[in-house]
């Protein structure tokens, strides 16, 4: 039985792995041992921040509804509670992007709220 070699994948695998930690400070760049972890670890660093991203996305948009909820007298939990009593259904993406950019638009979704 020939023995096989398998020089082809192995250098297939390594340029792979190169090729994306390609940008990377000191070793972790050129030295195929600490590029493997570096790999590892920013994929489970890139899954777990897709995650947060949403996470804190939604605490911004908050932040800007309260802020803009404040200047017409009403604080943000008395504001989503009586939009849900009244079955408004306005998600708060959206109303932060009316609250940053339509001051008035969002003046008027409040008073029909109170």
């Amino acid at each position: 039985m020939p023995r096989v070699k398998r020089g082809t994948h192995h250098v297939k695998r390594r340029k792979k792995i190169m090729k994306r930690v390609k940008g990377f400070e000191a070793g972790r760049k050129n030295l195929i041992k600490l590029a493997k972890t570096a790999d590892t670890k920013a994929g489970a660093h890139a899954y777990c921040d897709r995650k947060n991203k949403k996470r804190n996305n939604r605490r911004l948009w908050q932040v800007k509804i309260n802020a803009a909820v404040r200047l017409l007298d009403m604080s943000y939990s008395q504001f989503i509670g009586t939009l849900k009593k009244n079955s408004i259904n306005i998600d708060r993406k959206v109303l932060s992007q009316i609250a940053e950019k339509y001051p008035k638009a969002f003046e008027k979704i409040v008073e029909e709220v109170k």
